[in-house]
């Protein structure tokens, strides 16, 4: 007894200390992720892109949602929200079947990064497979949507010693290629890779 009661004035303030820091890195992880989705936030998509590029597989995505204004518009912000957070959960998923991961630019904007076989049919696996998902019907609870995204890729491959905002800029150029095309054909999911 006697020794425990010498050792508590030490061990006071150590138990202090690591709950203090405890709680410092419970909040650091949340400042890194997106409270809706639970994805990375830009800032940490940032730095874990910057290592990621290292891979010569690596491929940029970004996605924006199509007429999502009209969803919140319509169906009101609670329901909006539940499209963000099903479209960003659905996306991880991709992701990390792809040996990559997402992040939420903020809106109805994401981010991903993934490792993407130089022999894959880009069209087919982006199309019938990121789209296809992300286009799954989705119900509410007050209606059933069906969400779809203009995807832009632009592969490391199709820039040899680019970075990552070079890389980023062409999937955004490839992505309102989409949008834009899609304003005109069909509303729905659109693809368009940068060359």
């Amino acid at each position: 007894m006697n020794l425990i009661l010498q050792a508590l004035p030490v061990a006071a303030p150590t138990i202090g200390w690591v709950t203090h820091a405890c709680f410092l890195a419970r909040r650091l992880r949340s400042a890194r992720r997106d409270p809706l989705t639970g994805l990375m936030s830009r800032a940490e998509f940032t730095a874990r892109a910057l290592r990621a590029l290292r891979h010569p597989h690596a491929a940029v995505l970004l996605l924006d949602l199509n007429g999502f204004k009209q969803i919140n518009d319509t169906h009101g912000h609670a329901v909006g929200d539940q499209v963000i957070a099903a479209v960003g959960q659905r996306l991880d998923t991709w992701c990390t079947e792809h040996a990559g991961f997402a992040a939420r630019l903020g809106g109805d904007e994401f981010a991903a990064l993934v490792r993407l076989a130089p022999e894959a049919d880009l069209d087919t696996e982006l199309t019938h497979g990121l789209s296809a998902r992300l286009s799954a019907p989705l119900d509410t609870g007050r209606t059933t949507l069906t969400p779809h995204a203009s995807i832009g890729i632009c592969r490391k491959a199709f820039r040899p010693g680019a970075g990552l905002p070079d890389l980023l800029r062409g999937a955004d150029e490839a992505m309102y290629a989409a949008k834009r095309r899609g304003e005109h054909w069909r509303p729905g999911t659109h693809l368009t890779l940068a060359s």
